[in-house]
């Protein structure tokens, strides 16, 4: 086994010792000689793999004695709770909160509220590299128009798709510039106006407000904000005839961080089956899980080709890029269509660049160093969240993905947090953005995928202080 592979997993065995509790705050860790002799690994071994742990900020070093946990699972018991989303409409509209959070972000010195990992993560010179390389490996350098896609990239998307238990073929790929389109022409392809679109709730305000403008209903359903939509709910609505289609992130939900167990997958896709209702996975963060392997997928279980499942590079790779992708299954012939009258082609030259990016083994080598830091980061923003906001905050712990959903006591509003936030340069995303009915005013989202610095911890002391205020 590779040395790098050696350290994460003694990394990780210690990580889970502490938190089942069988190693707590204040235990002093075995000696790097116990290590070394216990696990059979070098001296260099045993300290990258207590470096892991400091840089995790589970362990801290004491000058002479040794390393020592710092960190306890048990500061969060305390998750929220499964989502009650009311039923009845409401006239107020967030477009306004919506435009003021996105278009201020730029304003905040320190921004908690993006939806994409900093730029300092990802890979951009060797990005600069592929796309110069894509200028001038494609006929006319890239400017004629591709209809069809790029069919490398197409490939590479079917190759990884074996990650996650799926059999695809290039052929099957449909590519799209970004996620959102391809959840677009989803919708625009296999519902009409006044058909009633089911969703998790919470729910990234985006697909809200495409489902909205295309002129569906929304029915948000009740979601664990560890396991997703909870299916009992969603059968209801099936049972009684309540929907023409239904949308799930069945991996690390925005903003919940939220994730799918494969029995509930593969629940949820036979129930879609047998009611004949189309299911559009949005898979747009399954890649960026902190665990052994990579999540399943609804698709996985799918057998009819009910499932159009969606994804993109956005969070992962290259957010500017707009490379996306749909996987439309029995429906490719009338998902083929909408694209062609909304968009009709490919952008050549950045899904050549992503194509040989993939084929190349960089994707893989980059989403292993950005797991790791995400898993990091994540752990901190807890630590953080722990000593500095009030004790009754309740905090989820998702296992992927960059979003944590925070819960604050119903007397904060935390509309009025954003905007004394903001005052300070920090931004944060409200929970009412992610929801059209009047609900989630006293949580909010934090996207900690970033570079962590002393701005960065000073931001969520201040946060919390406003909290307790």
């Amino acid at each position: 086994m590779k040395k790098e592979l050696l350290y994460l997993q003694i990394a990780d065995n210690i990580q889970h010792q502490i938190k089942n509790d069988v190693l707590k705050v204040g235990d002093k860790l075995p000696s790097l000689r116990i290590i070394c002799h216990e696990r059979g690994v070098s001296l260099s071994t045993a300290q990258q793999a207590f470096y892991e742990l400091e840089n995790r900020g589970l362990v801290e070093s004491r000058p002479q004695s040794g390393y020592y946990i710092s960190y306890s699972y048990k500061n969060f018991r305390n998750i929220p709770a499964t989502s009650q989303p009311a039923v009845a409409r409401v006239n107020e509209d967030v477009e306004e909160l919506i435009s003021a959070v996105t278009s201020n972000a730029g304003r905040a010195e320190v921004q908690l509220s993006v939806g994409v990992p900093s730029i300092e993560l990802l890979p951009v010179a060797k990005l600069n590299k592929a796309i110069i390389n894509a200028t001038r490996s494609l006929p006319q350098s890239g400017l004629n128009y591709d209809r069809y896609g790029n069919i490398n990239l197409k490939k590479q998307i079917a190759i990884r798709s074996f990650l996650w238990g799926g059999k695809l073929d290039a052929n099957d790929i449909i590519p799209t510039a970004g996620c959102m389109d391809a959840l677009s022409f989803c919708m625009l392809s296999l519902a009409k106006k006044g058909d009633t679109i089911a969703v998790e709730s919470p729910v990234y305000m985006g697909i809200l407000q495409l489902a909205k403008n295309i002129g569906l209903n929304v029915l948000e359903l009740p979601t664990n904000p560890i396991t997703g939509i909870e299916i009992e709910a969603l059968k209801k609505v099936l049972e009684a005839n309540k929907i023409q289609l239904c949308l799930l992130v069945s991996n690390f939900n925005n903003p919940t961080g939220s994730c799918m167990p494969d029995e509930n997958k593969k629940e949820v896709v036979r129930l879609m089956e047998k009611h004949n209702i189309p299911l559009i996975e949005d898979d747009l963060f399954g890649d960026l899980y902190f665990g052994n392997h990579r999540p399943s997928t609804c698709k996985t279980f799918d057998e009819s080709g009910n499932v159009l499942w969606c994804g993109s590079f956005s969070k992962t790779l290259a957010p500017g890029y707009r490379v996306g992708w749909v996987v439309p299954g029995k429906y490719k012939e009338k998902v083929e269509r909408t694209k062609l009258y909304h968009s009709l082609y490919c952008t050549s030259i950045t899904h050549e660049a992503i194509g040989s990016f993939l084929e190349n083994g960089r994707y893989e080598n980059h989403l292993r160093k950005l797991r790791q830091t995400l898993h990091r980061n994540s752990l901190q923003f807890l630590r953080a969240i722990s000593e500095y906001f009030p004790e009754d905050t309740k905090v989820t712990r998702p296992q992927g993905g960059i979003h944590l959903w925070v819960e604050l006591n119903k007397k904060v509003d935390t509309i009025e947090l954003y905007n004394k936030a903001m005052n300070h340069k920090i931004s944060i995303s409200p929970g009412r953005m992610f929801t059209l009915q009047n609900q989630y005013q006293n949580n909010f989202k934090l996207n900690f995928g970033m570079i962590l610095n002393d701005k960065v911890e000073e931001s969520l002391k201040v946060l919390g202080r406003l909290a307790r205020e």
